[in-house]
């Protein structure tokens, strides 16, 4: 418990107030404003720490790690004398486990840089030198994401062009050695039937064999939000979902990402849409396994509302955070919605974390903490705000989610996981007492048999022999 509280020590002496359950501590500043406040990016260490990304107006990148009392200064990851593409709405990227990390960058010009990777094994202390991914000339290249597989090896999702800004297409490069180098690459096919939105940035998420990649379509002038989906850790995408429903029709090419996370079989997602007068930020929530998307508004129209724009959202276990900024009349907003539960939804009510000049937000969940930042054009630099919760313990076992299918048998006696080299299996209920499973395996899979347990919800916890735990919530059920 000692380390989930080391934030809240710290900024112990700055003022704090409480709403919806969450106590929030004065916005401190992540670096002086020569540092710029492009595009900034937020994960946690393994210590629950933060580390934020971003970039100046000069194509340069930097990182700066928690320092015990605040962030120290910041390091530049992109090598001197060469440059970023960075924009408001686009630029470097980042993703970890626990302490590594690896960043992702396009490197200017356009038409002739490559997509490059960096990655440190010591929770950003020091970075590697620069990784290709894109190491083949003849195209353009644009707008990188990143995401990790289950072994810690990266895989880099980006759109690749034919001279000319013809044919758009989303590739994704793996690599086996950590980063150290890329070998291999698959294209995620145009499922809708029509292409991909050329000047939209995608999002690319796994966890456990499922990688998806989130993009904005453009079928004849629909600009509806879809997600290609992979089940062997993003070696090739053969089904795609429509997480979209919105029908959005625009002549223009609207620069506005996607974005999600994966908690058992459920995609929970976020993005901008107008299919009428507003742009508005709207929640969307599928089964990956079910293929079926629900799609909603998450405010609807507010008195006043002229925009909202760029969401992002963020999970620890079933605790979840989607941040936004809207615009009500002369007022710009950094806005969060917060739920211990994410299968009940998102409350009704959201936050006001900051207003004035703000824009481009991001958030990070861990540890019973909230980490919110935001660009601050007042003050020319990036302002990051803590908020702690109280955690619980669905939260805490499902934190290191990974998925893994459970199909429940007919018969309600049984489930069968997708997996055969499982060693054991324990289901741990809502008093966090634990049961260990009796387990029947075939080449199809495994049974579990949950007979002898009472009706509720458990936590399935499956280790499996290669050292892999795959954490999922499932729902026992009594004689109907």
């Amino acid at each position: 418990m000692r380390k989930f509280l080391t934030v809240l020590l710290l900024l112990a002496g700055l003022k704090a107030s409480a709403q919806n359950g969450i106590i929030w501590y004065d916005p401190i500043a992540v670096a002086d404003k020569t540092y710029g406040n492009l595009h900034p990016k937020i994960i946690l260490d393994k210590e629950h720490h933060p580390l934020v990304l971003w970039s100046d107006e000069n194509g340069r990148a930097f990182i700066a790690k928690w320092a015990g009392k605040g962030f120290a200064e910041p390091q530049q990851i992109n090598q001197p004398g060469k440059y970023v593409f960075a924009e408001p709405w686009a630029g470097p990227e980042m993703t970890n486990h626990g302490d590594t990390i690896y960043v992702v960058y396009k490197e200017l010009p356009e038409d002739k840089g490559h997509i490059c990777l960096k990655h440190s094994y010591d929770g950003g202390k020091t970075f590697s030198i620069e990784t290709l991914v894109d190491d083949t000339d003849g195209y353009l290249t644009r707008f990188p994401s990143v995401a990790i597989d289950p072994y810690g090896h990266p895989l880099v999702a980006y759109m690749r062009m034919n001279k000319g800004y013809t044919n758009p297409r989303y590739i994704v490069a793996k690599s086996k050695d950590l980063g150290e180098s890329f070998a291999g690459e698959t294209s995620v096919h145009d499922f809708s039937g029509g292409r991909i939105s050329d000047c939209c940035p995608a999002t690319v998420i796994e966890s456990g064999n499922a990688t998806l990649i989130l993009y904005r379509d453009n079928l004849e002038g629909n600009r509806n939000i879809w997600t290609g989906i992979s089940m062997n850790a993003g070696v090739s995408f053969n089904k795609g979902l429509q997480i979209d429903e919105t029908n959005w029709m625009s002549k223009d090419c609207p620069a506005h990402p996607p974005h999600g996370i994966i908690i058992s079989d459920t995609i929970y997602s976020t993005f901008m849409s107008a299919p009428g007068d507003t742009a508005m930020v709207y929640f969307g929530k599928a089964s990956i396994s079910g293929l079926k998307a629900t799609t909603n508004p998450i405010t609807g129209n507010i008195t006043g509302l002229i925009s909202q724009n760029f969401p992002c959202i963020s999970n620890s276990g079933d605790a979840a955070a989607l941040a936004w900024e809207q615009t009500i009349g002369a007022n710009h907003e950094i806005c969060l919605l917060f739920t211990n539960e994410i299968t009940t939804g998102f409350p009704k009510t959201y936050e006001k974390v900051s207003t004035g000049l703000v824009s481009n937000v991001d958030v990070a969940l861990g540890g019973a903490h909230i980490y919110i930042i935001w660009q601050d054009d007042s003050s020319k630099s990036i302002l990051c705000r803590v908020g702690s919760y109280k955690e619980t313990l669905t939260n805490q076992l499902l934190a290191e989610n990974t998925t893994i299918y459970l199909q429940p048998s007919k018969s309600k006696k049984y489930f069968v996981v997708d997996h055969t080299n499982i060693s054991s299996c324990l289901m741990v209920d809502a008093e966090g007492k634990e049961y260990e499973m009796d387990i029947k395996c075939k080449k199809s899979g495994c049974r579990v048999y949950t007979e002898e347990l009472d009706p509720g919800t458990y936590i399935v916890r499956v280790f499996c022999k290669d050292d892999k735990i795959y954490n999922y919530k499932y729902e026992v059920k009594g004689d109907e």
